[in-house]
């Protein structure tokens, strides 16, 4: 009995270093000079930050504010498709299936990825840990009917590059009031945040 409780602890041991296991880095992107942190999560490396890159369409900021400039731009689902730096891509919805597994699966790897506190999520921020390193972010998005962005500090929504037809994407949504990460469709011209993950 004592031995199936010893290998019982050191199984959750494991899972607790495999789930936060990290190895932090930085890369500069060469086209603007900004530098975004990075984080590595399982086999994966991913920018620990939404990218923040001025397209010449399909971008759009958060009106100069500057409280937000940590949220990066959101984009369209064509520029979003090209708006990674050179070694980096936007993720796939199987990179982002990897990710979520990784993290324990869709059903509470959203609180592993977002941003602790209420900094930047509104209340309740439920499950939020970021043991992942991830740091997710509460974006919004902007709606293609009005041309505003909401929903700030209550969801974030990125980009997948899976096309889901000839009119949607698939694409990661977190929001404050579940520790769960959803999978979304949506039509390609909402703006949403993008994660960049390396080739």
């Amino acid at each position: 009995m004592k031995n199936k409780y010893f290998f019982m602890i050191i199984a959750i041991l494991i899972f607790t270093i495999r789930s936060v296991a990290q190895v932090t880095d930085n890369f500069s992107d060469s086209r603007d000079g900004k530098t975004y942190e990075t984080i590595k999560i399982g086999t994966q490396t991913w920018m620990a930050e939404n990218i923040a890159f001025k397209a010449n369409s399909g971008c759009w900021e958060y009106d100069n504010d500057q409280s937000k400039a940590s949220f990066g731009y959101l984009y369209n689902w064509e520029t979003a498709k090209n708006v990674c730096p050179s070694g980096w891509h936007l993720p796939s919805n199987n990179e982002f299936t990897t990710l979520t597994n990784f993290l324990g699966g869709d059903s509470v790897a959203g609180g592993n990825l977002k941003e602790n506190g209420t900094t930047h999520w509104e209340n309740p921020n439920t499950g939020a840990t970021n043991k992942s390193g991830f740091i997710a972010l509460p974006g919004g998005y902007r709606d293609i009917n009005e041309g505003k962005i909401l929903n700030v500090s209550k969801n974030g929504i990125w980009w997948s590059s899976t096309e889901y037809n000839q009119n949607s994407s698939c694409n990661l949504i977190l929001g404050t009031g579940y520790n769960r990460a959803v999978r979304g469709k949506s039509n390609k011209n909402y703006g949403f945040s993008v994660r960049c993950v390396k080739d």
